[in-house]
């Protein structure tokens, strides 16, 4: 058994959406165990019901669903709660991840997985919200991110392009951050797994191709530069 989650003294609260029960009732021990309060829904529909209700700290959502997929369901939750959504795959298609993470989720695994690592996705997680809403409060503000067209905000987590408000995750938003910070400046995978992610593993580093592919979606295709066998670099817009 692992030693319970003392993240800010506080008990958390994660929603559990997998309709598969094994499953479900294993991932809910294992957040037991840790300290947290696990809460389960079987379809897509619940789980949106039950976000309204619970207002959960993170959820931990299943693509394929009854009802209403978890997709559509992560989608109506972010439009109501800006909480933070892993996202479980049986099938490594990148095309659903990057559809997931366009809705709103905010880093996934694929089936099958360890519970340790799931354990270790969901602190860091949680971890980034807590530093987003300490960031947000300081008096002290980051300075702006201005080149441009492209303005990104640390203080208010806000990005626009064109002067338009472009909606990034929070996970997005620090991938965003941490590269245009040094602008033209590769970093690795594992630089940026371990700076946004709080997560070093080799295995994971799709994950950052993933939420790469979600931003150049959102600002553009030009904006973030790929280093093959290296990582990738913030290219601000031209003038």
């Amino acid at each position: 058994m692992s030693a319970p989650s003392n993240d800010n003294e506080v008990r958390r609260t994660i929603l559990v959406v997998e309709d598969e029960p094994t499953l479900a009732t294993a991932i809910a021990q294992r957040l037991t165990n840790e300290g947290w309060t696990a809460r389960v829904a079987g379809d897509g529909a619940t789980a949106v019901k039950a976000a309204d209700k619970l207002h959960p700290d993170l959820i931990i959502m299943d693509l394929m669903l009854p009802v209403m997929d978890g997709i559509e369901a992560t989608k109506r939750i972010e439009a109501q709660h800006p909480i933070p959504v892993l996202m479980l795959t049986a099938r490594d298609d990148e095309a659903d991840v990057v559809i997931g993470l366009g809705v709103g989720a905010d880093d996934y695994m694929s089936k099958p997985f360890s519970m340790r690592e799931l354990v270790a996705r969901e602190r860091a997680l949680l971890r980034r919200v807590d530093r987003a809403k300490v960031i947000a409060h300081k008096s002290e503000n980051d300075c702006i991110l201005d080149f441009g067209t492209l303005v990104i905000d640390p203080a208010k987590r806000q990005v626009t392009l064109d002067g338009k408000e472009v909606h990034l995750t929070p996970t997005e938003f620090d991938l965003l951050t941490t590269l245009a910070k040094q602008p033209h400046s590769v970093l690795t995978r594992e630089q940026l797994l371990e700076e946004v992610w709080d997560w070093v593993d080799a295995s994971s580093t799709r994950t950052v191709d993933s939420h790469v592919k979600a931003l150049r979606h959102k600002l553009g295709a030009s904006t973030i530069r790929t280093v093959h066998g290296v990582g990738y670099a913030f290219e601000p817009p031209e003038a």
